[in-house]
């Protein structure tokens, strides 16, 4: 389990949701991923286990995990964590996650192995290539930083392999969505900030309405909705917006536009990864994975109307991910990503009701890289 030295203090979105809910966060996969091969990094450097052991997460809060676990051997150590969800109903509350860690000749750099309980990437369409283990690229980035800072304070290379387990993982992920996105063998290693933050709808949408009332009285005339951080941060680079301009929306896209309907600003720019906006675009006002399922068929016909082939469209209605049906897509000329972008728009303004607001739509993919634009309409299609 860990305990946070600091957490971070935010008047909208999550840290709202958290706050005004009681509701007690936790960490992610990747977060105690990293914690484990840290300490088992830094015991086979020095000898000794850090414990707890403290790890800095990208939003800056700087959790100590206790070690549940601990193996010292010729030339390896594993390191073992408990995830803690917080309140969070997360089906990988309590698993064990275990790294073990060996030194490898200087200039291999950071090697990631799927050790018992982790899957392994079979099909195309995910952030990782085929075959590669079902570790995500940010808790990859995560390991490779602590790794980088323990070598250089110890005066070692930082050259190792990593291997990440989990405790009863391949009967964990059977609960996922893993075996139906071809991640055979166990879990995914995820996270993007390192935090679980527990799922309550009251609290998530009543962060979102302060969220508005307080970018309107600070002024300000255009919003962002975004689904998560990396949008977030693509909604601040296309358009400058300053921070009480963001709102946490996260997969209630309809809360956002109803509470918009009766309190309107000027515009609204709604941004988010494309598989969840293509179900904003086939209708779906609540984007969760529990709710709501992209919806390849959907694709396949837009793909059709922005000119692709029988052939073409049924690689998209076959295809194993959304991000899948836009690389299709994009490697034959099919702007499937600003076809997306311009149905969510549309569904968008239907929710609205002829609210004074125009919207434009930004979808990106996982590395936040726009993969479909649609320019701001207002009400009645009038371009903004």
């Amino acid at each position: 389990m860990a305990e946070a030295e600091t957490t971070a203090g935010a008047v909208g979105g999550r840290g709202a949701q958290l706050e005004r809910s009681g509701l007690r966060h936790g960490w992610t996969t990747g977060a105690c991923a990293t914690a484990a091969a840290t300490a088992a990094y830094t015991a086979l450097l020095c000898g000794e286990f850090p414990d707890p052991v403290t790890v800095e997460l990208p939003r800056g809060q700087r959790p100590a995990f206790a070690l549940a676990g601990e193996e010292l051997a010729a030339g390896r150590a594993m390191a073992a964590v408990v995830k803690d969800a917080g309140d969070d109903p997360d089906v990988t509350h309590g698993a064990v996650v275990r790294a073990t860690v060996r030194l490898l000749p200087a200039g291999s750099g950071v090697v990631f192995r799927a050790g018992p309980g982790v899957g392994t990437v079979t099909r195309p369409g995910l952030p990782l290539a085929v075959g590669e283990p079902a570790i995500n690229p940010v808790p990859r980035q995560l390991m490779r930083d602590h790794i980088a800072s323990v070598a250089a304070r110890l005066g070692a290379t930082g050259d190792a392999e990593v291997e990440i387990a989990v405790d009863h993982g391949e009967e964990i992920a059977r609960s996922t969505w893993n075996p139906r996105l071809g991640i055979l063998g166990g879990l995914s290693i995820l996270g993007t900030t390192g935090v679980v933050v527990p799922y309550s709808c009251s609290a998530w949408i009543d962060s979102i309405r302060r969220g508005v009332d307080v970018a309107r009285a600070a002024g300000r005339r255009h919003v962002a909705g975004c689904t998560g951080s990396t949008s977030e941060k693509v909604a601040v680079a296309v358009h400058g917006l300053p921070q009480d301009a963001l709102l946490d929306m996260g997969d209630f896209a309809g809360a956002v536009l109803k509470y918009l309907r009766r309190h309107p600003v000027d515009r609204l720019t709604v941004a988010g990864g494309f598989a969840k906006l293509s179900k904003l675009a086939a209708g779906h006002l609540d984007l969760h994975s529990s709710r709501s399922q992209v919806d390849k068929g959907f694709l396949a016909d837009l793909a059709r109307r922005g000119g692709a082939d029988e052939e073409l469209a049924a690689a998209v209605a076959g295809a194993n991910t959304g991000l899948e049906t836009v690389q299709l897509c994009a490697a034959r000329g099919v702007p499937l990503g600003d076809l997306v972008a311009a149905a969510a728009r549309d569904v968008a303004l239907g929710v609205l009701r002829g609210a004074p607001v125009a919207v434009d739509v930004i979808c990106i993919d996982r590395a936040g890289a726009i993969v479909g634009r649609a320019e701001a309409r207002g009400p009645r299609g009038t371009a903004a």
